[in-house]
């Protein structure tokens, strides 16, 4: 049985794109169609040339960021929004909605139809959460405008870009919710935890059968500038509550993990018959390399404790979910991928001789 292996998302921008953006002030310039173009075309190349047989378009598109890139540009958002601090010290913000009504400025598709001019091979597409965007709205509320009709919007938007997504063709739509982990560390009662489960179901249930089959959630502790926001929340406080996630795919970051045994455990107790889980193999914030043979003692690892017909590997995280983050260069992720691929394939080979 040949394991399956997929991408997570997002891949270190060229250096002139990042220049150019930062020049411009802006993400959404039009002056930087072209740079866009060219950076999807070299991004999509070079992930074939990997062997990964499910790639993305790197995310070289996303503008500033993968969780605030639907909303980039808009009127009603101003910058002093929900802080999201990290352990290297430093501060990621979201935007912050300043009146309804709720709406995308842009589709995660759009990304697929520009990818799919340079490959054949099956896209992959992340899209946001909905529990994530809705940090956007304020705490003290909106005058006219009653978190209720927020939340109602949101879904709708979300639900129409899966959708979306779907129709272009998407191998899989990934959820992204990385904020899963974190709402423990800000609110350890599991109170955000539980209403950010509750409110992503709430999505899931309006998609058919057939539709969630390709969806996917991926949970990691982050991934910047080689830091983390919830590394130290343990993670007998997240998985219990993601198995309840209505998606039959879990992505769920593997390698930067101190105890993976102890990890593997708490997912094999709480997985259920109509789940995949894909471990990352791979740690993108890590400069150090690892070698096919390292991969493929993970994906053995993994298989101890989960049934190879439910196994799949990933990388742990994007390996530049935010654009400005140069501290991963393209070559050693595009390196790092091709290990991921290899190992994968060796411990494959292992099994079936087993």
């Amino acid at each position: 049985m040949q394991i399956p292996t997929e991408p997570i998302g997002s891949i270190p921008r060229p250096p002139s794109l990042i220049d150019a953006i930062e020049a411009l002030g802006s993400g959404t310039d039009p002056r930087l169609d072209g740079l866009y173009e060219e950076a999807t075309r070299e991004t999509v190349e070079q992930f074939e040339k990997t062997g990964s047989p499910v790639i993305t378009d790197g995310e070289q598109q996303k503008y500033h960021n993968f969780w605030t890139y639907s909303v980039e540009g808009a009127p009603n958002m101003a910058p002093d929004g929900f802080r999201i601090p990290f352990a290297a010290g430093h501060v990621r913000r979201m935007p912050r909605l300043t009146a309804g009504p709720f709406r995308y400025q842009r589709y995660a598709d759009q990304y697929l139809t520009r990818a799919r001019r340079y490959t054949r091979a099956p896209l992959k597409q992340a899209v946001i959460s909905p529990s994530a965007l809705s940090l956007l709205y304020p705490e003290e509320g909106l005058p006219d405008y009653p978190r209720e009709a927020f939340i109602e919007d949101l879904l709708h938007e979300h639900v129409l870009e899966v959708r979306r997504c779907l129709a272009k063709g998407a191998h899989k739509v990934q959820i992204d919710f990385t904020e899963g982990r974190f709402a423990v560390k800000i609110d350890p009662s599991h109170a955000l935890l539980a209403s950010f489960i509750d409110l992503n179901n709430l999505a899931l249930a309006r998609f058919t059968p057939a539709e969630r089959s390709r969806l996917g959630v991926h949970t990691c502790p982050g991934g910047d500038r080689r830091s983390t926001h919830s590394a130290q929340v343990d993670y007998a406080e997240l998985l219990p509550s993601l198995f309840q996630l209505r998606v039959p795919n879990f992505y769920i970051a593997l390698a930067g993990e101190t105890d993976r045994p102890r990890v593997l455990k708490i997912i094999r107790d709480h997985l259920r018959p109509e789940h995949r889980v894909f471990v990352g193999v791979v740690a993108p914030i890590d400069p150090r390399l690892e070698t096919p043979e390292e991969v493929r003692d993970r994906v053995l690892e993994a298989a101890s404790y989960i049934p190879v017909a439910q196994l799949g590997t990933t990388d742990d995280c994007g390996f530049s979910p935010f654009c400005d983050d140069v501290l991963t260069t393209r070559e050693t992720a595009f390196a790092k991928i091709r290990a991921r691929v290899a190992g994968t394939a060796l411990a494959s080979r292992e099994l079936r001789s087993t």
